[in-house]
């Protein structure tokens, strides 16, 4: 009984050097990182602003009330049209500011 966890950890522990050394190995046929020359730059312009768009999910409407849509006659999921709005909506004031918060703002 007292030889059988040593023995369990010297397995434990060859099994952890074997690994790193794979690892290494592994590592050693990788390319080597891009040197900073070859990272891309800046435009001469400056950063590039963010342009922020929305858009609204498609309907999916039944044809009739008595009429089902088969799963083939749905369009792509995931299919949006751009929005009409420009800004992202805002909390109103006077409402609370986080789910559960019970304060005003």
């Amino acid at each position: 009984m007292g030889i059988g966890p040593l023995v369990l950890g010297i397995g434990i522990a060859a099994a952890l050097i074997a690994a790193v050394s794979i690892g290494i190995r592994v590592r050693s046929r990788e390319p080597a990182p891009p040197d900073p020359k070859d990272q891309p730059k800046l435009p001469d312009s400056g950063p590039v602003e963010q342009e922020y768009s929305y858009r609204e999910p498609d309907e999916i409407e039944p044809r009739s009330p008595d009429e089902r849509l088969y799963p083939h006659e749905i369009k792509a999921t995931g299919t949006s049209r751009p929005s009409d709005r420009s800004k992202r909506p805002k909390w109103r004031p006077g409402r609370s500011g986080g789910f559960g918060s019970g304060s005003f703002g």
